[in-house]
């Protein structure tokens, strides 16, 4: 008889927007009995899950288990590079970049199936000044938005929309210098923001990076450059329907290092968490360094049309282009002017 694999599930009780105890009962009904011996731990501290993910390891667990969002994933997956363990994830957080990136189903069950299942593999991760990320990272206006929305003391996609609206109106891009490690010419230039991707998504869909692998041992760089109010409904449906890079305000590099210069200290965000640091930072790729449980089934996602060819599949005439553009500019200086009357009765 095969000798059964050792799990160790790390529940973070307090993150994401939904209950753990419907999926602590889950993992108890259909964890795989034949199969894995298993134990369920919560963490009790910020920081609890790194140091209860490297005894699983040290101990020589399977796999261990994230229950939480992709702080909580951050948290475990550090402490589990370069072991033989393997990263699992049920995904409950307020974005799920990387669960979503894997194809993992948000269902706890079917993310259960996927663990029964137990097929890995090993992956890239990322480091920005050090610290392990392996999502994305970045400097900007989406670091900014995730420092706000660490202070909120609320989660939840509504949430995020509510800072990076309100924070949307006031926002001042930055001057960069960035020096890629493949290319010799330093790149000076004004940005809204800076994201180094090792997977496609920042979370909930919104694929800032569309052409990012995790096994191809590269950053996928993506600069927005600044933009006026006339281009945020082209970018927001490209964020969405995984075509931002062919957007004329972006600018897209593949490196396997990057050292990014402003003028001032800010801050920084890898998988969503914000910290502060300083005016040098510096972002690379650690190549095949992660053992990860991965969807077998996962589908091959067909690249989208172009923004282009939609818009002509439904408009031809260039008058009812740029009405439409302008309805859609309306829409959203609307949009902004209601939140702003929503935040200041609070």
């Amino acid at each position: 008889m095969m000798e059964k694999q050792r799990i160790t599930f790390i529940v973070n009780p307090i993150s994401g927007t939904q209950s753990k105890k419907s999926i602590l009962e889950m993992i108890d009904k259909y964890v795989d009995r034949n199969k894995y011996d298993f134990e369920v731990t919560p963490t009790q501290f910020a920081g609890h899950a790194i140091e209860l993910a490297s005894i699983a390891a040290a101990e020589g667990a399977f796999m261990v288990v994230a229950i939480g969002g992709d702080g909580t994933i951050n948290e475990i997956g550090r402490s589990l590079v370069h072991t033989k363990t393997a990263l699992g994830i049920i995904p409950c957080g307020s974005g799920n970049g990387l669960a979503r990136h894997l194809q993992i189903p948000m269902d706890p069950k079917r993310a259960i199936d996927i663990i029964n299942m137990g097929v890995t593999s090993c992956v890239d991760y990322g480091k920005i000044n050090d610290i392990p990320f392996f999502c994305t990272c970045g400097v900007g206006f989406d670091a900014f938005v995730s420092m706000k929305f660490a202070k909120s003391g609320r989660r939840g996609m509504l949430t995020y929309l509510e800072n990076m609206l309100h924070e949307s109106l006031t926002y001042k891009p930055e001057t960069y210098d960035i020096e890629l490690s493949n290319e010799a010419e330093i790149k000076h230039l004004k940005a809204y923001l800076i994201a180094c991707a090792n997977a496609s998504q920042y979370g909930n869909n919104a694929y800032i990076a569309p052409q990012a692998s995790l096994h191809d041992g590269l950053l996928d760089v993506t600069i927005l450059e600044p933009f006026t109010v006339l281009d945020v409904p082209a970018l927001s449906f490209q964020l969405f329907n995984r075509t931002i890079d062919q957007n004329s305000r972006i600018k897209t590099y593949r490196c396997k290092q990057l050292h990014i210069h402003r003028a001032k200290e800010g801050v920084i965000h890898f998988d969503g968490d914000p910290i502060m640091a300083g005016r040098d930072i510096t972002v690379e790729v650690i190549p095949k360094s992660l053992n990860l449980v991965i969807n077998p089934n996962k589908r091959r996602r067909r690249r989208p049309e172009s923004l282009l060819q939609i818009v002509s599949d439904y408009i031809v005439d260039v008058n009812a282009i740029r009405e439409n553009i302008q309805q859609r500019n309306k829409k959203w200086l609307e949009l902004n002017r209601d939140l702003l009357r929503k935040l200041s009765k609070r």
